[in-house]
């Protein structure tokens, strides 16, 4: 008898996270390794949001907070969805968190059943399904290929949904392919949802901020009031504010599903960190200037990456309209043959080559849930970008 408890048969280790430790360690061992793997933007936190953390510090608080989140970082949040969002939220229906991932997993385990399923369009940020089944649920992926500009459409949905459905995730932009829906686009799939009242959405709305050339980011709850109820908005300062390490995601939703997501955090990890909410208060509080100037380099480096990638023998590099991700497909790189002799099969084969032979660490699109693809993060230096691209066009000329 295993001593491991079987739910860790359902779940596999980030992919994600293996790809930078893997690329961590090449580079430990003397290796010249480019990391294109991480979601992690290369800027700083701003200085004015480490001062809310000193200060913090300073005054003593250091102690356990309200299990999900204290009052001072619920109104932030109240604020930020009302001035952002057009959201309305009373204190009863904010959560606060130790990461977006963290909210994710609180609202699936305090919501699922065996049997029940989650519509996970794919690509999917890899934790989607990895919550699902340890929450003991099932996931149902519909296939938003590179063909629908890996978005998901209300016939696909609809044929996705059974009585068993119990929530939709929707992310938007989308980790890893950046694909952003129109309001049009959201508001046809939430006319969908309108005539199936026992499914609920999950709307992850992280890159609400990396959004480029003049898109207007709508959050799902906000173009589909008719169903506002039973959508759980989530957020988090990890991405727009460059505060990965941090650890706070935060929703807002149904006041019960709210409650039962603190119940569950309250016998896991209890509060999220004092000193990160007092931080998170001057995110969402204090200036956001800086976010439009941060998303307009990002958008340099995502139309450099495209081009060059587009350049490179065998990949299609569709652009991205937000995030700091590219999901180039590599359908014309199958089938080659390496000049070592080894034959491109998956895409899996293909970021193995460009690691072991070109020093270039990205991940394989299986780990998304769609092949043949990979996906590059240009969250990191237009230097660094510049030499990985070149170092994958030579590596994709070099196939025969």
């Amino acid at each position: 008898m295993s001593f491991l408890s079987n739910s860790l048969d359902r779940i596999k280790p980030s992919p994600t996270m293996a790809v930078t430790a893997k690329a961590a360690e090449l580079k430990a061992a003397g290796k010249d390794v480019i990391g294109l793997g991480a979601g992690e933007p290369d800027f700083d936190t701003p200085d004015h949001i480490k001062d809310a953390a000193i200060a913090a510090i300073r005054a003593g608080d250091t102690k356990y907070t309200k299990v999900d989140g204290t009052p001072a970082c619920k109104a932030a949040v109240i604020e930020k969805f009302q001035r952002e969002n057009g959201l309305t939220f009373d204190a009863s229906q904010i959560t606060v968190n130790s990461g977006g991932k963290h909210t994710i997993y609180n609202a699936m385990m305090a919501t699922l059943n065996p049997g029940d399923e989650v519509i996970i369009p794919t690509p999917y940020w890899v934790s989607y399904p990895d919550i699902t089944l340890l929450a003991g649920g099932s996931p149902v992926f519909v296939n938003a290929s590179i063909e629908t500009g890996f978005k998901m459409t209300p016939e696909m949905l609809e044929a996705a949904i059974t009585p068993k459905t119990k929530w939709l995730i929707f992310n938007s932009p989308s980790n890893p392919s950046g694909a952003a829906y129109t309001e049009a686009e959201t508001r046809a799939l939430g006319e969908v949802l309108m005539r199936h009242e026992h499914v609920w959405v999950f709307a992850d709305d992280i890159y609400e901020h990396v959004v480029y050339e003049g898109f207007t980011f709508k959050t799902f709850a906000q173009v589909v009031p008719e169903i506002a109820d039973r959508v759980l908005t989530m957020n988090g300062v990890a991405k727009a504010y460059a505060m990965t390490g941090w650890r706070i995601g935060y929703a807002g939703g149904d006041a019960k599903l709210i409650k039962a997501m603190a119940k569950v955090q309250s016998q896991s990890t209890s509060n999220p960190c004092s000193i990160s909410q007092a931080a998170t208060v001057a995110a969402l509080t204090g200036t956001q200037d800086f976010l439009a100037e941060r998303a307009a380099v990002f958008q340099g480096r995502r139309d450099m990456v495209v081009d060059m990638l587009n350049a490179a023998e065998g990949i299609t590099c569709p652009m991205p309209e937000g995030a700091f991700y590219v999901y180039p497909s590599i359908a014309g790189c199958v089938g080659k043959s390496t000049p070592g002799g080894k034959v491109i099969n998956t895409d899996e084969d293909f970021v193995t080559y460009i690691l072991e032979e070109f020093g270039v660490a990205a991940v394989h699109g299986e780990a998304f849930g769609l092949s043949p693809h990979f996906r590059v993060s240009y969250a990191t230096s237009t230097e660094a970008l510049t030499k990985a691209c070149n170092r994958i066009q030579d590596a994709c000329s070099k196939l025969k």
